[in-house]
């Protein structure tokens, strides 16, 4: 059915799609209209035999999760930003469980300073923790990802964060095809739990392991990750054969055959991307978009293959390690290892600094013209900004442009000096 809603109401209805039996809710922005829907519709009796938990923090929220998941309940919750780190604790407990519990991340940036627009430093702070990730396009994208997370998860036997920009596409109105209720029964039958606790044959979960089988245990874990590889695709298959959709996926490529540039791109950066891609093409320049949907597992086979033998590839990052360099970089680069392809990084659109179609025109001309020297560039720099502070603090001003480690390592330098 097409609906024109916001983009957290689509997700909540599809969420009661898949007929959770627990959902544990705390607010923080900008994921609290998704909770808050899901909370209306059981209230209204849309979604039935569902236990719609209010709890204290989102550190509640994830252990109530556990609790609800290890008993043997379909399980959801969602958070954002320094709520995700509050929940740092038992993200990894839940991953170490291996309990199948989806969560929605709404992104937003972390602070200090307080930040509360969209970049994905809070979902990639947790890319080591055990937990699926797969980012999503668009509005439709989220919503036919949620669904086919519960699947996902549940044939791996570990748990999913879909991952979606917070503000750009949570509020966003669009026109979204919500599937029937008869459909996703179709696709996700009811929840039977592989492992869970029960008072009448109890076992133990998470107990105690020492150094005699610990490595044992992660690369157990491991093996689910690889295994998850080919589970995401399965369902993406079965789902898109169902709905008619171009939803999920390892990855999608868009205009990439004979690229002479490739961008690889996560989230709704990848919409303004496509539409500066198509009118670049009418200047006969010709730009490949890599739109990564799966973080973790890092899908290296697929990745090399839509790269191809493209020399050029640019991953536009919205975050950043600090005291190393992109984090996105570094992963399409094995992908790509022993091949000439030169892969690299740019930093833009931090704290919900818009990703215009300039962006990517300036992106796309410093490639090209072998403007992008090194791994990592700072793109869409607000110099003003940046200088107001440095001419002060330490006599050293940058000029206008992308800035790269050099630029940054001559600034040091010159302090010293």
């Amino acid at each position: 059915m097409l609906k024109q809603i916001e983009g957290s109401l689509g997700i909540a209805e599809a969420v009661a799609l898949c007929r959770p039996g627990a959902v544990c809710a705390y607010p923080i922005s900008p994921q609290t209209h998704i909770v808050e829907n899901v909370g209306k519709l059981v209230k209204q009796g849309t979604l039935k035999d569902c236990e719609f938990i209010n709890v204290e923090s989102e550190f509640a929220a994830i252990s109530v999760s556990i609790g609800a998941s290890a008993g043997g309940v379909r399980t959801y919750t969602a958070t954002a930003s320094q709520g995700l780190l509050y929940m740092t604790e038992g993200v990894y407990n839940a991953s170490g469980l291996g309990l199948p519990i989806v969560m929605t991340v709404a992104s937003r940036a972390i602070g200090a300073p307080i930040n509360i627009w969209n970049d994905h430093s809070d979902s990639l702070s947790q890319r080591d923790s055990g937990w699926l990730q797969l980012f999503c396009e668009s509005n439709q994208d989220a919503l036919d990802t949620h669904i086919m997370a519960f699947k996902i998860a549940e044939t791996v036997g570990l748990p999913v964060m879909v991952c979606m920009d917070g503000f750009v596409l949570t509020h966003a109105f669009e026109r979204l095809d919500v599937p029937s209720q008869e459909m996703i029964d179709s696709f996700l039958p009811p929840y039977e739990p592989k492992e869970y606790l029960d008072p009448k044959e109890p076992i133990s979960m998470g107990a105690m392991v020492g150094p005699e089988a610990f490595t044992e245990v992660r690369l157990l874990q491991q093996r689910k990750m690889v295994k998850a590889l080919q589970v995401i695709e399965d369902v993406t298959k079965e789902y898109r054969a169902l709905t008619g959709r171009n939803s999920g996926g390892l990855l999608d490529c868009y205009n990439c055959e004979n690229a002479d540039l490739k961008l690889v791109i996560l989230g709704s950066s990848v919409g303004t991307a496509k539409d500066a891609v198509d009118e670049l093409k009418k200047k006969g320049i010709n730009v490949g978009i890599i739109s990564l949907k799966s973080y973790r597992p890092f899908p290296y086979e697929a990745m090399r293959a839509a790269i191809g033998d493209t020399k050029k590839v640019v991953c536009l990052e919205r975050a950043f390690s600090f005291g190393a360099r992109g984090i996105i970089c570094p992963e399409v680069k094995r992908a790509v290892e022993g091949t000439d392809t030169k892969v690299y990084t740019a930093i833009a659109g931090l704290g919900g600094r818009a990703i215009l179609g300039s962006t990517i025109n300036n992106i796309v001309d410093y490639a090209l013209n072998d403007k992008f020297t090194e791994e990592v560039t700072w793109v869409d720099v607000d110099h003003k900004v940046l200088n107001n502070y440095l001419q002060s603090a330490e006599g050293v001003t940058f000029p206008e442009g992308p800035i790269a480690d050099s630029a940054l390592k001559d600034s040091l330098r010159n302090v010293r000096a």
